[in-house]
């Protein structure tokens, strides 16, 4: 068990981790995965009172994201931080956006909110794998752009020390019990059961 007795546990990233969240409660988690493994979590350990909290925000790239870092992290004082980033970046990349950026620059953003982590706070990092699965058929050639991502992530988690959720790896194998429209209807946003799958697994790391 990573977590200690009222410990505040805070995730971060795009729409998959907002989900719906009500940017006017600022305890609400949304109805995702964080929801689900939060709610999970209070409900094995409620003695514990570890307090969640939601600052996932739809259409976030990584840049967008560390812009505001500060705010939406550093000051909030998490003894963890849970961070899932990438496939808007992905996106961009695939449609030929001109402000999309490299696999490098995106390890560069990572690197630096790891580092304000690390020199600003006391808190425990988790690092998820970003994902997409193959499905529509164009989702398939997004791994060019993927693959080097996750490499980044794997590679920053053995770097500062996180635990790592590997999301993409789960839903791959996920997509040989069912078919990879069952886990996410664009290959992006998850459905009910891959966000449920995804919350075991985030689970599974910190227990």
């Amino acid at each position: 068990m990573l977590f200690k007795q009222g410990d505040v546990v805070l995730f971060q990233g795009d729409s998959i981790t907002d989900w719906g969240r009500n940017r006017e409660d600022s305890d609400s988690l949304g109805s995702g995965y964080a929801y689900i493994a939060a709610s999970l979590f209070e409900a094995e350990h409620p003695e514990m009172g570890v307090h969640f909290l939601n600052r996932g925000v739809g259409g976030d790239h990584i840049a967008e994201m560390h812009a505001r870092w500060q705010e939406d992290c550093i000051d909030l004082h998490p003894d963890w931080i849970s961070i899932l980033i990438g496939i808007n970046d992905v996106w961009s990349n695939a449609g030929g956006d001109e402000n999309a950026i490299t696999a490098a620059e995106y390890e560069q953003h990572l690197r630096e909110m790891l580092e304000d982590v690390r020199d600003k706070t006391e808190a425990g990092i988790i690092l998820c794998e970003p994902f997409v699965q193959p499905y529509p058929e164009d989702r398939i050639g997004w791994r060019v752009f993927l693959d080097p991502m996750i490499h980044a992530v794997r590679s920053l988690a053995r770097e500062f020390g996180a635990r790592l959720v590997p999301f993409d790896g789960l839903l791959a194998q996920a997509s040989a019990l069912r078919e990879p429209s069952y886990w996410s209807k664009d290959g992006v946003h998850p459905t009910p059961p891959g966000f449920a799958l995804m919350a075991k697994a985030w689970l599974k790391t910190i227990e």
